[in-house]
C-alpha cells in the first residue's frame, strides 16, 4: 500500500522526477509525458463520473477504469529494463484489456446503429466522456512514440489497454446520449 506523509519533497525543483524504479528523468521526458497523459485521462474520467450516476451501471465501470488507469501509470513509471527487478512491478495484463472489450460489446449492443460520425456533444456526461476519450488518444500516441525509442519498452498490453479505453469511452459517450438516440451527428459540408 502506498503511504504519503509529505506531499512536497522539493526533489523536482530541478525539473526532474523520480520513476517508481528509482531513476530520475526530466519532467519533459516522453515517458513522463505518457504517464502524465494517462493521469489526465484519469482526471477527465473522474470529471465525467460527476454526470454518469444515472446512466445504467456506467459509474461503477468508470470507477474500475480509474483504478486500472493508476495501474497503467505505474506500469509506465516503472520502465522494463530487461533485467530482473528486485520486486514484481505492476503491469497491465491481458485480462484488463479483455474486460474492456467485454464491456464495449455489452454496452454497444444496446446502442442505435451509427449513421454518421458523432460530434463530441449532447449531454454533459457524453461531452465529458468525449473529452476523456480524446485525452486517452493523446496518451496512446505518446505511448506509441515512446515504444519507438530503442531503449524504451512499452508492453503490447499497455498500448492495447489505452487503445481499447478510448473505444470504450466513445461507446460510453453514446450510451450517455440516450443510447445513441440523442447523438449529435456530423453533417458533411453542412455550412458551406
Amino acid at each position: 500500500m502506498v503511504k504519503l506523509n509529505k506531499i512536497y519533497t522539493r526533489t523536482g525543483d530541478n525539473g526532474t522526477t523520480g520513476l517508481v524504479s528509482g531513476p530520475r528523468r526530466l519532467k519533459s521526458d516522453l515517458r513522463v509525458d505518457a504517464y502524465g497523459a494517462v493521469d489526465e485521462t484519469n482526471a477527465f474520467v473522474g470529471l465525467a463520473r460527476q454526470h454518469t450516476a444515472d446512466v445504467a451501471d456506467l459509474d461503477a465501470i468508470l470507477m474500475r477504469i480509474q483504478n486500472d488507469l493508476f495501474d497503467l501509470g505505474a506500469d509506465l513509471a516503472t520502465p522494463d529494463t530487461g533485467e530482473k527487478p528486485e520486486y514484481e512491478p505492476l503491469r497491465i495484463v491481458a485480462s484488463q484489456v479483455a474486460w474492456l472489450e467485454t464491456e464495449i460489446d455489452r454496452l454497444n449492443a444496446d446502442l442505435d446503429p451509427l449513421r454518421s460520425f458523432v460530434l463530441p456533444a449532447g449531454s454533459a456526461a457524453s461531452a465529458a466522456l468525449h473529452v476523456a476519450r480524446t485525452v486517452a488518444r493523446r496518451a496512446e500516441r505518446q505511448m506509441v512514440a515512446l515504444a519507438q525509442i530503442e531503449a524504451e519498452i512499452v508492453s503490447r498490453e499497455a498500448i492495447a489497454y489505452i487503445n481499447r479505453l478510448s473505444d470504450f469511452l466513445f461507446v460510453a459517450a453514446r450510451l450517455a446520449n440516450d443510447k445513441g438516440r440523442a447523438d449529435v451527428l456530423w453533417i458533411p459540408g453542412k455550412n458551406r
